[in-house]
């Protein structure tokens, strides 16, 4: 069955067609977010390494394209669908946390499956500076194309033999980065609230 599969794969992965479904499925995962887009670039690099197909230069390029497109997309979709909401106190905080840092949250949030979603939608709704967003952006889907696609390389270069060892490497290496990631933000969720949990001291009598 494992042959079967990876015979399967080695065929996908080999087409010239590669490219074009790459950016197809990074267009999609970024605004409907069942799509695992990660996972597809994290194979692709797999066999550039062990296969010596498809090319890694262009696996990252098609990756970044779809990606920038779809989370175009989002932000339109935001924008369009927004204008309700921009009167509420939530969006009204969001828009103040956008102008603050909102190019620190869409370069995080690109590495976040759902989380970046949410986020491009986000500035959308509140109406973020678009050459803002296109520039941040393109700095976010840039660094996740090329972090996908190392990982699925490393995996393959490691098991240039063995492609379905290297692809659990890679796979591996980017579950533990995304665990790592999600702790990191649990315990600093934690710390932030702490303070405002514990109850105040009464003021001392003079």
């Amino acid at each position: 069955m494992t042959d079967a599969i990876m015979t399967l794969l080695h065929d996908v992965m080999t087409s010239p067609w590669i490219y074009a479904a790459i950016l197809a499925i990074s267009v999609i995962d970024a605004f409907f977010p069942v799509v695992p887009s990660e996972t597809a670039v994290i194979t692709a690099g797999v066999f550039a390494a062990s296969a010596d197909a498809p090319a890694l230069g262009l696996v990252i390029a098609a990756a970044a394209t779809g990606a920038f497109i779809g989370d175009n997309i989002s932000y339109q979709i935001g924008r369009a669908g927004g204008t309700r909401f921009q009167k509420r106190a939530a969006i009204r905080w969001a828009h103040a946390a956008f102008e603050e840092r909102g190019g620190l949250l869409l370069v995080v949030a690109r590495y976040i499956p759902g989380g970046r979603t949410a986020v491009t939608l986000t500035t959308g709704v509140v109406r973020y500076s678009l050459h803002r967003f296109a520039f941040f952006d393109g700095l976010a889907v840039i660094s996740w194309a090329v972090y996908s696609a190392m990982i699925g390389y490393i995996g393959g270069a490691a098991f240039e033999d063995n492609p379905f060892k290297g692809l659990l490497l890679g796979l591996g290496i980017a579950l533990t980065v995304t665990a790592v990631v999600e702790i990191v933000r649990y315990v600093l969720r934690r710390r932030r609230a702490t303070p405002e949990q514990q109850p105040r001291e009464p003021a001392r009598q003079p």
